[in-house]
């Protein structure tokens, strides 16, 4: 055999031996990866809102070509069992104990089922509207408010066993919750996802962090921040404080870019931080997820996943529905965000493709535009009108 001929045996050789390495390498991470999504769904407390979700009055249909999943950061001072959390946990989370519920954070998720880009619709959480059961008031309020009558209407009518109060009570206070989120946008919530601020906590000191970049330096006691300017790793009680501030420019709305960067960042941090095939942080991971995460039954986790990995990669639109005013004052003296309904709808029928049922109606204000967004490597940040200048870091866009 000639010298040329042996050297292209041996290349092709080489070349076969590197493919079958590429291909043993893929199929044990993916042996690791769906070891790890078994796992997690082992450790996955479910709820059972899907049930109650079929007796909305007026719910949009259910067939809109993509799968809608509601995510919900909420200020539980309990753990998804409903155990209270101990005060030592609670003085980490720099919060106090309280029976109230809210949900600081709500983003409507939309996958399109023909494998286009997904988008994530975030509501501000002081957002004024009606709410089934109770009153108008702030979105955040719903699942806490109906959750507390539904409790005390159990008690009264002689439920005494406290577990079947507080299952029957988050199923209420969920519901309530979805059926606000789908009369303000006129999406159809199919699946819904709960994460309260222990699991937060624990998340990101499971990953080591996540990589966050002020443009100034910022500080609120409410909540705890005190921030230095530029790119920075925070993690458990002062990543709370960073995504809970108010005391910052936009109010609601810059809470929301915060929240969007820092899930983007954060979901990019856990899928390269070796969380999945590192034994320690697989169980840190479990522990977080067991006593924080909350899901329906039927919401399929690879989809979850495969949605994390899309904000990991900036493949996913971010956006906050328009406002009309972002410091009103309701008659109780409370500061709101106030909305055009029938704009939110026609808006967000817009941005997903849809034609909207109703035109918008007229107001005395003109709703502050919001933009949809998306974060990678090298990108400027353009979210709900806050312009952004390139961080230090290039992966992660700086904000107020």
């Amino acid at each position: 055999m000639s010298a040329a001929a042996r050297a292209r045996k041996t290349a092709l050789v080489a070349g076969r031996t590197a493919v079958a390495l590429v291909a043993v390498t893929t199929l044990a991470f993916s042996g690791y990866f769906w070891t790890a999504l078994r796992l997690v769904k082992q450790n996955t407390n479910t709820t059972q809102i899907l049930e109650v979700l079929e007796d909305i009055p007026n719910s949009p249909p259910a067939e809109d070509g993509a799968i809608d999943i509601l995510l919900v950061g909420s200020d539980s001072r309990t753990d998804a069992q409903g155990r209270p959390l101990p005060a030592d946990v609670l003085r980490k989370l720099r919060t106090e104990g309280t029976d109230t519920v809210n949900t600081d954070t709500i983003i409507v998720m939309r996958v399109p089922r023909n494998g286009g880009k997904a988008s994530a619709i975030s509501i501000p959480r002081d957002t004024y509207v009606p709410i089934a059961g109770y009153r108008e008031d702030k979105i955040n309020s719903a699942y806490g408010a109906v959750k507390y009558l539904t409790a005390e209407r159990l008690q009264a009518e002689g439920v005494s066993d406290q577990a079947e109060r507080e299952r029957k009570s988050d199923e209420a206070g969920r519901k309530a919750l979805v059926q606000a989120v789908q009369d303000l946008t006129g999406m159809r919530v199919d699946h819904y996802a709960e994460i309260n601020l222990y699991g937060f906590y624990l998340l990101t000191e499971v990953i080591g962090g996540v990589q966050v970049c002020l443009r100034a330096g910022t500080s609120d006691p409410n909540s705890g921040a005190n921030f230095r300017a530029g790119p920075q790793t925070i993690s458990g009680g002062d990543a709370l404080a960073f995504v809970r501030q108010r005391n910052m420019p936009g109010g609601d709305l810059g809470r929301i870019t915060r929240q969007q960067v820092f899930m983007s960042q954060a979901m990019k941090q856990l899928l390269s931080a070796g969380t999945f095939t590192d034994p320690g942080k697989m169980n840190g991971l479990l522990d977080a997820v067991s006593k924080s995460v909350v899901v329906d039954e039927k919401l399929d986790l690879a989809t979850l996943a495969a949605q994390a990995q899309g904000l990991a990669s900036g493949n996913v639109e971010f956006a906050t529905i328009p406002v009309t005013n972002i410091d009103a004052r309701n008659d109780r003296g409370q500061s709101v965000v106030t909305v055009d309904r029938e704009a939110v709808k026609a808006w967000v029928a817009q941005l997903i493709g849809e034609t909207p049922q109703a035109a918008p109606s007229s107001t005395t204000a003109t709703p502050t535009p919001t933009s949809p967004a998306r974060f990678g490597p090298g990108k400027l940040l353009a979210l709900d009108g806050f312009p952004a200048v390139a961080a230090a870091r290039q992966d992660v866009p700086c904000v107020d």
